[in-house]
């Protein structure tokens, strides 16, 4: 049975939280370094660009693992790791293209990076049974999901399921990321491309 607790020591609980730089405070404000993050959006909108450009963020705070297995070591991921100068941080930013048992190989041993890009939910063929697992093994580490898209919502079952049980859910649209979780900054949107996101959004005001 669940410990139960009153209101008083549940404000007394500390938590180990971050505020995270390059804008993205003002999207997403304080958060958790663990749990589950779950980021989704349509081709062409600046997706993986939202993704590198928190894993920059986030390095500040300890070691990033970009678990590329849908874009994989292509031409057009080497091009965002330039402009967002990714080859600067060193060890700090790690990116791989493991299936899914080993990647639970990899982050499992000591010293493991701390936080975990999975892209794509649908690309590592996850079952929301397999998702549930993963995610209370590695309950230390922040896991960010990144799905691909039917419409407005995350591609099949299995990916919505899990989009719904993470605390804090990004959704990127015309080069910018906002935040749809539990978690949302000032402004809860961050813009990842200055002059397409105004492109973008002047196109459809213009509509």
């Amino acid at each position: 049975m669940a410990r139960t607790l009153s209101a008083k020591q549940v404000l007394q609980m500390k938590f180990d939280t971050v505020r995270l730089g390059g804008g993205w405070n003002d999207c997403v404000g304080e958060v958790e370094t663990s749990g589950v993050w779950f980021i989704w959006g349509n081709s062409g909108n600046g997706k993986t660009s939202a993704v590198v450009s928190l894993c920059k963020e986030l390095s500040a705070f300890g070691k990033v693992l970009y678990n590329s297995r849908e874009e994989g070591m292509s031409l057009t991921m080497q091009n965002t790791l330039r402009r967002y100068g990714m080859g600067e941080l060193g060890s700090k930013f790690q990116i791989s293209n493991l299936t899914l048992e080993e990647l639970d190989a990899k982050i499992s041993q000591p010293r493991a990076p701390r936080f975990i890009v999975l892209d794509s939910f649908q690309f590592m063929g996850l079952t929301y049974r397999d998702f549930r697992a993963f995610c209370e093994k590695h309950r230390t580490k922040l896991l960010i999901f990144v799905s691909r898209t039917h419409g407005r919502q995350p591609d099949g079952r299995a990916a919505c399921s899990a989009m719904y049980d993470a605390s804090l859910k990004i959704w990127v649209e015309g080069y910018k990321a906002f935040s749809k979780g539990r978690f949302i900054g000032p402004t809860g949107e961050v813009t990842i491309w200055e002059d397409g996101a105004r492109r973008y959004w002047e196109g459809r005001e213009n509509k």
